[in-house]
């Protein structure tokens, strides 16, 4: 096991990337019986770069893994990646409880201590990054990340990808499957940045925030208290507590990591289970966000009219709220927890309240090409626009007119 020592641990003259990009930055992974995927794991760790394709030095990170109640080699062969290349690299073995051992607490867990050695080493400035254990980062994902935070980001949310090998090996009815998704995601994803436009995380991004590629600066980290304490959807919660600090969130399709497309997973009803459900049913339904255009829209349109004027007592005046079928002691209770908390979770409640913005049936692959057709064709246009906030807004007045063009499209 090779641990590095804190008062050499961060060279930024042995390393070739511009000097307001580098952090010191512990990566911080918990794993579980992961002895047959942890060497590809910490082997890209290994063989990290800078964009001209210079080598990042091991004195500018650290690893540390978490080996949760392991009870296969998981450990020794994290620790023969340390010695057979030399990066800083720690490992952690640990017994916990039932209760305590699942993903989410042991992210939290080996987070927790990469903050304090941070600390410890007075690396007030470091950044924590965590991944899976059955997951590839990038040859550039701390390059990457490095230059999110260096733009302004509190956080940054990487792009997950599936394993090209494990992808192919499910079958030509699941890659079809999964090419369009991943198309009417970065559809809804463009929809999204346009009509609720966020200057930190500009077009090209995405929607998601998971634990296969997720850093925070470790100022920030303190600041919300830490990891979230949540068996799973620990990595949202995460960016959620940011956006409600007033941090700046940055979805990078730069910072870039595959994950594994198992389908016998550690949880229940994770995507393991979505995976196998989707590979044995090839119409299954897809992910809950992925709804018709016109939701699509609606949704995207509406959130950002509402960021834009969320003053309080501009909503209380205006019927904006009314329309959704609200009544007066549920848009009071809304307002309430804007007041006490952030817009993203005054968004989340009020889609949860609203039958009108509610999530209905998903779609199913089936129902996707038709779809894509009709966000390509909003998407042309609102491209077209030199103000395309303005463009929705008239288009939006007549929704009836807007939703029959969209469902025309293509039929």
């Amino acid at each position: 096991m090779n641990s590095a020592r804190f008062s050499h641990f961060f060279a930024p003259s042995a390393c070739p990337m511009p000097q307001e990009d580098l952090r010191p930055a512990i990566i911080a992974i918990p794993a579980c019986n992961e002895e047959d995927r942890i060497s590809r794991c910490l082997s890209a760790l290994a063989v990290q770069r800078d964009d001209r394709g210079q080598r990042i030095p091991f004195a500018s990170y650290q690893v540390l893994v978490y080996a949760n109640n392991c009870t296969d080699g998981t450990a020794a062969r994290a620790a023969g990646i340390g010695e057979q290349t030399g990066l800083s690299l720690e490992v952690i073995s640990v017994l916990r409880s039932p209760e305590l051992s699942s993903a989410g607490l042991a992210r939290k867990a080996i987070m927790d201590i990469a903050a304090d050695r941070l600390e410890t080493a007075g690396l007030s400035a470091g950044i924590l990054l965590t991944t899976d254990a059955d997951s590839m980062v990038s040859p550039l994902w701390l390059a990457n990340s490095w230059r999110e935070f260096s733009r302004g980001a509190d956080c940054v949310a990487g792009y997950i990808d599936a394993d090209p090998h494990e992808f192919v090996e499910l079958g030509l009815n699941f890659q079809q499957r999964g090419f369009l998704e991943e198309h009417y995601h970065a559809l809804v994803a463009e929809i999204f940045a346009l009509l609720d436009p966020r200057p930190h995380d500009p077009w090209p991004n995405h929607q998601v925030s998971s634990g296969a590629s997720l850093a925070v600066t470790l100022r920030m980290y303190r600041a919300i208290g830490g990891l979230p304490a949540k068996p799973s959807g620990e990595d949202a919660a995460l960016a959620l507590a940011v956006e409600c600090l007033g941090g700046k969130v940055r979805h990078s399709m730069d910072v870039c990591v595959t994950t594994s497309c198992r389908l016998e997973g550690r949880a229940m009803g994770g995507a393991a289970d979505a995976m196998r459900q989707r590979h044995t049913e090839p119409d299954a339904p897809c992910d809950l966000e992925l709804e018709s255009v016109f939701t699509v829209t609606k949704k995207a349109w509406l959130k950002g009219h509402l960021r834009r004027s969320s003053d309080i007592g501009f909503m209380e005046k205006s019927a904006i709220l009314a329309t959704l079928g609200l009544e007066v002691t549920r848009v009071e209770s809304l307002l309430a927890t804007l007041r006490r908390s952030c817009f993203e979770v005054f968004w989340q409640e009020l889609c949860s309240a609203s039958a009108d913005l509610r999530f209905g049936r998903p779609l199913r692959p089936s129902m996707l090409a038709t779809e894509i057709g009709r966000a390509e064709m909003l998407l042309s246009f609102l491209r077209s626009q030199s103000n395309p906030l303005e463009a929705i807004d008239l288009l939006m007045e007549d929704r009836v007119t807007f939703e029959a063009r969209l469902q025309g499209a293509h039929e």
